[in-house]
C-alpha cells in the first residue's frame, strides 16, 4: 500500500507543480496579488507536508526552504521580484526532477539545490547554507507533523506590560501557524478606583489548527514563559486514523477545562434547556467562558468538515491505462452493436429490431460518456507554453507577452499529448521569426513588447487552435526565392498567398539567415505538418507583412471513435472522415468525356479536381455508369474522391494497421463493419499530397 500512496503523492505533486508554475508566471505580472501569493505558498506547503508523510524527505527538506521565503512574502516582510520568481521557477524544476528520479533513487542535484537556497536566503537577508557535502544515501529528514487542533489558555502575568512584552504580538504569531480563533476573557477588570494602568487583567483562549506541532506553539511563548501561565492541550487530530465522530458537547468542553464540576453539569442538563444559557443564568460560569467553548466547538467542526470534504471529493484519480482499456472495450461494443443492428434488419424480426435499436441507443450514450471521461481542458498545455515564451524571449533578447483564450476547451488526452511537440515548434518559430527585437519594433512604430496570442475553440467535431503574433509577418519574396533555389517551384510560377505560405512546410525549408539554438536548420515545420496530419488534422497560415501572422490548426476531438462516410469501390469498403466531407455529387460517363482526361468536375460553375480511387488503388472490374464524387476540404482546397457508391454515415472504431501495412500510402487505419468485413480508413491529406507530388 505504501507504493500506492507514494504514486498518489507523485501524481498530486505533478499537478501542484503545474499549478505552481502558472501561478508564478501570473505573480510576475501582478506581484501584489495576495491570492496568487497564497496559491504559491499552499502548493509548496502541501508538497512539503505530503512529501515528508510518504518518504520523500529530500523533497520536503528542499521545499521547506522555498515555503519559508513565501511565508515572509505572505506576511509582507519580503517583496515579489523577478529574481524571486526566477529562483522559485528553478526550485519548481528541481522538485520535478527529484520526483522524476525518485523511483531510481536519484536525490536531485545538490549543487543546484545549494545555489537556489543560497539565492533565496540572500533575498531574505539570511546567512547562506553550508556548502553541500558529498552525496549521502541518507536523506535529510524534515519533521512535519500531521494537522491537529490545540486548545491554548494564555494567562499573562499581571506585570507583563512592564517587561516590554505585547500579548497581541504573541497572538499574531500564533495566527501565522494556522487557522486560529481567539476569545478574550475580560471579567477580571477591577473598578476604576482599584485599576492599575500598567497591569494586565485580560487572558485569552486560543483554538489553533496547525501542522507545526506543539513545540512550535511553545516557541511562541519562549520569552514570556516565566511571566505567564500557558496551558496547551491537543483536542483533535485529522490524520487518516483520526476519530471523525461529532465533537464534544458544550458541557463536556467546560468540564474538561475545569470551568464546572460534574455535579454542576448534571444539574444544568436536568433543566432540558440550552446548556450555555442555563449555566450562565445559574451563575456557574461566566458568559465569556461559554463563548470560548462555543468557538472551540465550531472551530473543530469546521476543520473536520473541510478534511472530510477533501477526502470524499467529487472526483477520483484513475490511471490513464484503465481509461484506454475502457475506450477500447466500448469500441468493441460499438462494432458488435453494428453487427446486431445489421442482423436484426436482415431477419425482419420486429422484436429483435426493437432490441437492437435499444442497444444502439445505450451503446451511443456509453460511447459518448467514455470519450468524455478522457477529455481534458487544453489550458493545462497552454500553461506550459507560458513558461516557454518567458524563457525563450529572455534568451532571444526580446520582450514578449503571451495571452490565451479558450483554455477551458476540451480535447482527448491522447490528442493533447501528441499535440504538445508540434505546438512547441510553432510557438518557437513565432518568437524567433515573427516577433522583432524591441528596438526594431519601436522604429516601426510598434510597442516594444510583442504579443503571441494562443486561442482554442470548438468547431463541430474538431477544435481550432490559433497562434497569432503581431510581429513582422511572412516575407513572401524571401519564401519565393528560397523555393526557387530549392527547386520547389519555377521562377515564373504564379502562386496564391496560401500556396506560397504552404511552401514553408517543405522538408528542409528555412528562410533564416543564420542558424541559432532556436531555429534556422530547416527542421521542424515539415515535422509539424506530418504530426498534425497524423492526428487527422490540418494546418493553415495567413499573414500580412509588417502586421503579423496567424497559424490555424484544426484537430479532431478524439482519435478513438469518429464519424465517417462509408463508401464502396467494387467489393471493397472504405471510410472517409466525415469532418473533411463537404458534399457528394454524381459523375456520369458524359462528365468524364467532357473533361478530356483532366480529372476535373464542374460543380456549380466551379472546377473541382478529383482523384479516381478505383485507379489509384488498382481495384479490378468496371466502374458503374454513374459514380459518386465525395468532395472534401484539404488545407482550404476542395478535392474530390471518385467512388462507386456512397453507403452513408458510420460510427468508425479506429484500429491501427499491423507492422507490415503501417506505411501504406493513403491509408491511416481500418475498422470492422457490422458484417465482420474490414473497411480501410482513407488518409485524405496524404492522398492529395502524393497525387500533387506525382503531378509535379
Amino acid at each position: 500500500m505504501i507504493d500506492v500512496h507514494r504514486q498518489a503523492f507523485k501524481e498530486e505533486a505533478y499537478e501542484l507543480l503545474s499549478e505552481l508554475e502558472s501561478s508564478l508566471l501570473e505573480l510576475e505580472e501582478r506581484p501584489e496579488d495576495e491570492e496568487l501569493i497564497g496559491r504559491v505558498f499552499r502548493a509548496m506547503h502541501t508538497i512539503k507536508g505530503s512529501g515528508a508523510m510518504f518518504g520523500f524527505d529530500d523533497i520536503a527538506a528542499f521545499t521547506h526552504e522555498v515555503e519559508t521565503i513565501f511565508d515572509m512574502v505572505r506576511n509582507g516582510k519580503l517583496k515579489v521580484t523577478k529574481k524571486l520568481v526566477n529562483l522559485t521557477l528553478q526550485a519548481r524544476d528541481l522538485i520535478k526532477s527529484m520526483l522524476d528520479g525518485s523511483d531510481l533513487g536519484n536525490g536531485g542535484d545538490l549543487d543546484a539545490s545549494f545555489q537556489i537556497i543560497s539565492g533565496l536566503r540572500e533575498l531574505a537577508g539570511e546567512a547562506p547554507p553550508e556548502a553541500p557535502a558529498e552525496a549521502s544515501d541518507e536523506p535529510v529528514a524534515v519533521p512535519v507533523a500531521s494537522e491537529a487542533t490545540y486548545r491554548i489558555r494564555f494567562i499573562p502575568g499581571h506585570h507583563l506590560f512592564t517587561c516590554g512584552s505585547n500579548p497581541l504580538t504573541l497572538l499574531a504569531e500564533l495566527r501565522d501557524l494556522g487557522p486560529c480563533n481567539v476569545v478574550a476573557h475580560t471579567g477580571g477588570f477591577p473598578s476604576l478606583e482599584e485599576i492599575d494602568p500598567e497591569g494586565c487583567y485580560v487572558f485569552w483562549d486560543i483554538i489553533l489548527t496547525t501542522s507545526r506541532g506543539e513545540d512550535s506553539i511553545k516557541d511562541v511563548f519562549i520569552f514570556v514563559e516565566d511571566d505567564c501561565e500557558v496551558k496547551i492541550e491537543k483536542i483533535a487530530d485529522y490524520g487518516p486514523d483520526a476519530d471523525n465522530a461529532d465533537y464534544k458537547k458544550l458541557g463536556e468542553i467546560l468540564l474538561e477545562r475545569g470551568e464546572i464540576s460534574r455535579e454542576e453539569m448534571d444539574s444544568v442538563l436536568g433543566e432540558q434547556k440550552r446548556f450555555g444559557e442555563l449555566a450562565v443564568s445559574k451563575g456557574i460560569v461566566e458568559q465569556q467562558s461559554v463563548m470560548s467553548a462555543l468557538v472551540e466547538q465550531q472551530h473543530v467542526k469546521e476543520v473536520r468538515q473541510a478534511v472530510q470534504q477533501a477526502e470524499s471529493a467529487s472526483s477520483i484519480r484513475v490511471p490513464a491505462e484503465r481509461l484506454d482499456v475502457l475506450v477500447n472495450l466500448v469500441g468493441e461494443l460499438v462494432t458488435v452493436q453494428a453487427r446486431l443492428t445489421q442482423t436484426a434488419a436482415s431477419r425482419g424480426d420486429a422484436e429483435l429490431v426493437a432490441i437492437a435499436e435499444e442497444v444502439e441507443r445505450l451503446t451511443g450514450e456509453l460511447r459518448d460518456s467514455a470519450l468524455n471521461i478522457r477529455m481534458l481542458p487544453i489550458g493545462s498545455t497552454f500553461s506550459k507554453f507560458k513558461r516557454l515564451v518567458r524563457d525563450l524571449s529572455s534568451e532571444l533578447g526580446k520582450e514578449i507577452e503571451m495571452t490565451t483564450d479558450g483554455a477551458e476547451t476540451e480535447l482527448d488526452k491522447t490528442v493533447i499529448e501528441k499535440l504538445n511537440d508540434p505546438m512547441v515548434h510553432l510557438i518557437r518559430n513565432s518568437l524567433d521569426h515573427g516577433i522583432e527585437l524591441p528596438e526594431v519594433r519601436q522604429a516601426a512604430g510598434k510597442p516594444r513588447q510583442g504579443t503571441v496570442h494562443l486561442a482554442a475553440v470548438h468547431s463541430g467535431d474538431s477544435v481550432l487552435i490559433t497562434i497569432t503574433d503581431d510581429g513582422a509577418g511572412l516575407d513572401k519574396e524571401a519564401i519565393r526565392a528560397k523555393a526557387v533555389e530549392k527547386g520547389l517551384i519555377t521562377a515564373t510560377a504564379e502562386l496564391t498567398d496560401k500556396e506560397l505560405f504552404n511552401l514553408i512546410f517543405a522538408p528542409g525549408f528555412s528562410t533564416a539567415k543564420k542558424i541559432s539554438s532556436v531555429s534556422g536548420r530547416g527542421v521542424g515545420m515539415d515535422v509539424v505538418k506530418k504530426a498534425i496530419e497524423a492526428l487527422r488534422g490540418s494546418i493553415d497560415i495567413t499573414s500580412v507583412r509588417g502586421e503579423g501572422a496567424t497559424i490555424t490548426v484544426r484537430i479532431p476531438l478524439t482519435l478513438a471513435i469518429i464519424e465517417s462516410l462509408l463508401v464502396k469501390i467494387g467489393n471493397d469498403s472504405f471510410m472517409i472522415p466525415l469532418a473533411m466531407v463537404d458534399e457528394c455529387v454524381e459523375l456520369t460517363r458524359e462528365d468524364v468525356a467532357r473533361s478530356h482526361g483532366r480529372n476535373l468536375a464542374h460543380v456549380r460553375e466551379t472546377l473541382v479536381p478529383y482523384i479516381p480511387l478505383r485507379e489509384r488503388f488498382r481495384v479490378a472490374g468496371n466502374p458503374p455508369d454513374i459514380e459518386q464524387i465525395v468532395i472534401t476540404q484539404v488545407n482550404g482546397t476542395r478535392v474530390g474522391f471518385v467512388v462507386d457508391n456512397v453507403i452513408g454515415e458510420h460510427q468508425t472504431v479506429i484500429k491501427s494497421l499491423g507492422r507490415a501495412y503501417k506505411n501504406v500510402e493513403g491509408i491511416s487505419g481500418a475498422t470492422i463493419l457490422g458484417d465482420g468485413s474490414v473497411a480501410l480508413i482513407l488518409d485524405v491529406p496524404q492522398l492529395v499530397q502524393s497525387v500533387e507530388a506525382e503531378a509535379a
